[in-house]
């Protein structure tokens, strides 16, 4: 047992060293009027140099942070009104997956023009249509926004589809240009395999949950459990990506009249463990490789602005949705948690270089941080209650 608590003890430090600096470095980042995700995200910064030194445990840090990732992932998932959105805002049904088809047209080419293979040109291109959930909900609960009522749904409705959208076509993209030796019908049939067995959970979920509705502590670890297991589930079997396959399953879990319910008792952990993962995609940024990476962030960043601020902003126009136009623009114009998740299957698989992958997540920090403060900049119409 002694033994045991010895070899574990380095882990715990490091856990408790990360999450202390990360505490006052996002407390530090709201001071300023910045998300704490920000505050995150330098915690890694400032980690990286010594990610091989007094934390040793850092590939524990990074499963943690794995865990964290489809926990953030599944509650996304679970918290999608689809019927709503169709209902209150039906351009986004329409004018979301023309966005995201807008980005991969358009960053699709460039990339191939800097001999990028296929496969990575598309997911590079994919992962700068999609936005960062995360960072938008922080948009829309700020105290320091002035965005309307209105302005703040649609954001959020336009994430939600932004999500759907992403994670099919990300599956699609995965299959059919992936590394992996599976062939495409099997590769398609794992993705319909793993929705009919999400499918499933859904409807085995609510009666499992109806005897231990009001057992707390119970109703916490089942809730949890299954996430983690549907999530891990995709992936063993399937072949899924895991962060992907936590999304797809709390988009089906969310049907039934337990969501908020299950959305509440997973929020302490989801919270917790997305810490970790932010911290994580910080502390990957290499030193080393900034100069050599920032090019390839700036035309990210640039692809952004492009390839989908400007096009949001038309099609909001143009779907005369009832939101600020501008604002929805710059609200989304930001590369985030699935970028960080199609970037790093695209590194692993070999479609990019450490110098692009570092790129990529330099992107994550500065669009990030960018679209938070110039969201803020035009006033926005009255607030409606």
């Amino acid at each position: 047992m002694a033994s045991i608590v010895v070899d574990s003890a380095p882990l715990v430090l490091g856990v408790g060293i990360v999450l202390l600096s990360a505490a006052v470095m996002g407390f530090g980042a709201r001071k300023i009027g910045l998300p704490a995700v920000v505050g995150y995200l330098a915690t890694g910064l400032i980690v990286s140099p010594f990610k091989s030194g007094f934390i040793d445990s850092y590939d524990q840090l990074s499963l943690l942070a794995d865990i964290g990732v489809v926990l953030l992932l599944f509650e996304v998932g679970i918290e999608i009104d689809l019927r709503r959105i169709k209902r209150e805002q039906k351009a986004l049904i329409w004018g979301v997956p023309a966005q995201v088809a807008i980005g991969i047209l358009i960053g699709t080419p460039v990339f191939l023009l800097l001999d990028i293979p296929l496969f990575g040109a598309l997911l590079l291109s994919l992962s700068i249509a999609m936005s960062s959930s995360v960072v938008i909900v922080n948009i829309t609960r700020s105290r320091r926004r002035n965005t309307d009522t209105q302005t703040e749904e649609a954001l959020l409705g336009w994430a939600v589809i932004q999500d759907v959208t992403g994670v099919t076509l990300a599956a699609i993209i995965i299959a059919l240009f992936g590394t992996s030796d599976r062939s495409l019908p099997i590769a398609l049939g794992g993705i319909l395999g793993f929705i009919a067995v999400a499918y499933l959970a859904a409807k085995v979920m609510p009666i499992i949950l109806k005897f231990v509705r009001w057992e707390k502590d119970l109703f916490l670890i089942f809730s949890v459990s299954i996430g983690l297991s549907l999530a891990a589930l995709g992936t063993v079997v399937f072949g899924i990506p895991m962060a992907l396959a936590g999304f797809v399953a709390g988009l089906a879990i969310n049907q039934n009249r337990d969501t908020d319910e299950v959305r509440k008792a997973i929020l302490p952990f989801r919270d917790l463990f997305a810490v970790l993962f932010f911290v994580i995609i910080g502390s990957l940024i290499e030193v080393s490789q900034l100069s050599s990476a920032l090019p390839f962030a700036l035309l990210i960043i640039v692809l952004v602005i492009f390839a989908k601020s400007l096009p949001v902003v038309l099609l909001a126009k143009i779907g005369k949705l009832n939101a600020n136009p501008f604002q929805l623009g710059v609200g989304v114009g930001q590369v985030g948690e699935f970028s960080f998740v199609l970037g790093s299957i695209a590194y692993s698989q070999g479609a990019i270089d450490l110098g692009q992958f570092v790129g990529v997540l330099l992107a994550v920090v500065i669009s990030i941080i960018g679209s938070v403060l110039l969201v803020r900049l035009r006033p926005a119409r009255v607030r409606k209650s």
